[in-house]
């Protein structure tokens, strides 16, 4: 129930009207009012303050309120909010440009300025095929990728979600068809297995006259089961493509700017992916925006292709705002705190959540820089689990079986203790189902 003293929340405007992230208009799931956010807090407009396990869905790693990221966004909305980028530039994304050069690999050096992660995903899968047609090879129009993926909501991006356990199966045959692997099952840290790679190479062999380019998420499998896979799966891949004559789309867009334990995820195997796709912490989760880049050569056969051009061009593309609140966001990372930070939130989750791998409910404990997650053998009741989270003073938002966390790099370590204890708390309240947990650490 709402507090007076804070501002009103419909809520029955928004039940009967607004639709939410993956819900029903006829059986929603409960909605909690917000009404301010700061440091690692949300306020609820019942007056209660809960700290943010998720950092909004993986992006605002440098927590709510950052004086110095809104002081930069509220320069630039003054100066120029928004241009067209069709026969315009500005600065900010001259700017942001330039960083993103600078910190990925050096084989990436065109950028793509995107509106969302769905959209550089779209954009990448787009350059992959037009590129083999300015290399004069348009038979190659397929995308390979392991299943258990997961790379957005848009049409292409669906097309590259798992196909048999993903949220996109009811679309059936309006999504374009590509071709699946298995997902790695090495764990990280460990050397990959022999049968983790036969499919791979053997899709690889057979379909590589018709596959444009590989598109993998980093390390993590986000979305597909909050998985960490070993490094050596990215080397073998990136060897594979080489041999194949095949593009390699990496998918940062969760475990890119830290999240990992490295600025991003491919970094652990030391390779160069062709192109690269960038999101949500980009900005700090303060706006939207994203972005793809590709390499030279890549850039070369798309000018090469029947249109000369790339053809896409979303009308927020290089949004002077966004642009402005990623040099600020990428300002803070530069500082390298979060090294640090990532690194001290890696151990505390490895000490705090051990003791879940104890409880008979819990199927594994995995740990990996700032990502905390409990597998559980049932499938989780997400409302309830959501208001006992509340109860605890906690924004956790549990899906499938899986009740995780990935908190803000700037998250003190009490604020952390509560999280992980909410976890613990919430997981032993549930039904036990097996005697055989397992503690995964890849610290």
């Amino acid at each position: 129930m709402s507090n007076p003293k804070f501002p009103m929340i419909d809520y029955d405007f928004d039940k009967a009207h607004i639709w939410h992230p993956y819900t029903s208009m006829t059986k929603a799931l409960p909605t909690y009012g917000v009404i301010g956010a700061s440091g690692c807090e949300l306020e609820l407009d019942t007056g209660q303050r809960v700290i943010d396990g998720t950092s909004s869905w993986w992006a605002c790693v440098h927590g709510y309120g950052h004086p110095y990221i809104l002081d930069k966004m509220e320069h630039q909305l003054r100066q120029l909010s928004h241009v067209m980028f069709g026969g315009i530039t500005h600065q900010p994304a001259i700017e942001l440009s330039k960083r993103l050069i600078d910190m990925t690999c050096p084989r990436l050096s065109k950028v793509f300025l995107a509106d969302s992660g769905s959209i550089a995903v779209e954009v990448a899968l787009k350059m992959a095929l037009q590129y083999w047609q300015g290399k004069q090879q348009p038979a190659k129009q397929k995308i390979l990728t392991v299943k258990q993926g997961y790379h957005g909501d848009t049409f292409a991006a669906m097309s590259v979600c798992d196909p048999d356990g993903g949220m996109h199966t009811m679309f059936g045959q309006a999504v374009t068809p590509q071709l699946f692997v298995p997902s790695p099952q090495t764990p990280f840290g460990e050397p990959l297995r022999t049968e983790d790679i036969i499919a791979l190479q053997q899709a690889l062999a057979e379909h590589h006259e018709q596959i444009a380019a590989v598109i993998i998420e980093p390390i993590l499998q986000g979305a597909g089961g909050m998985r960490f896979y070993s490094a050596d799966y990215l080397t073998e891949l990136r060897r594979l493509c080489d041999q194949y004559d095949v593009l390699l789309i990496v998918d940062e867009i969760a475990t890119g700017f830290g999240r990992t334990g490295k600025l991003f995820a491919y970094e652990h195997a030391n390779i160069e992916p062709d192109l690269i796709c960038v999101g949500k912490a980009l900005t700090g989760g303060y706006i939207s925006l994203a972005a793809t880049l590709c390499s030279d050569e890549v850039a070369q056969g798309i000018s090469d292709s029947p249109s000369g051009v790339f053809m896409h061009g979303p009308t927020f593309m290089g949004n002077p705002l966004a642009c402005a609140a990623a040099c600020a966001s990428l300002d803070l990372i530069a500082k390298n705190q979060w090294p640090t930070q990532v690194a001290a939130i890696e151990y505390q989750l490895q000490q705090e959540l051990q003791a879940a791998a104890q409880y008979a409910s819990v199927k594994a404990v995995r740990v990996l820089g700032a990502i905390g997650v409990l597998e559980m053998h049932a499938t989780v009741n997400t409302s309830a689990l959501q208001q006992q989270f509340i109860d605890l003073g906690v924004w956790i938002r549990p899906f499938a079986n899986y009740i995780y966390i990935m908190p803000p790099f700037t998250i003190s370590s009490t604020q952390l203790t509560k999280l992980t204890t909410a976890m613990k708390t919430v997981a032993q309240s549930l039904q036990a189902t097996d005697d055989t947990p397992k503690f995964i650490s890849h610290g």
